[in-house]
């Protein structure tokens, strides 16, 4: 399975797109918001757009 996720991450860019990210880990866009919004999934906000951080979402996977 680790090999699955990192073929899965390995290839992605520096930031993902929240919808893009909430298909990655499975979950509903609302859902990757609200995660993003409390922290838990790594966000940055550019010219106000919310795009999530590919490596703190590879550690994120990685710990679960």
């Amino acid at each position: 399975m680790a090999q699955d996720v990192n073929a899965v991450l390995e290839p992605l860019p520096l930031l993902l797109s929240v919808p893009r990210a909430a298909e990655i880990l499975g979950i509903s866009r609302a859902s990757a918001y609200k995660l993003a919004d409390s922290g838990e999934l790594p966000s940055r906000r550019l010219g106000g757009r919310i795009y999530i951080v590919t490596d703190g979402l590879r550690d994120l996977v990685r710990a679960a």
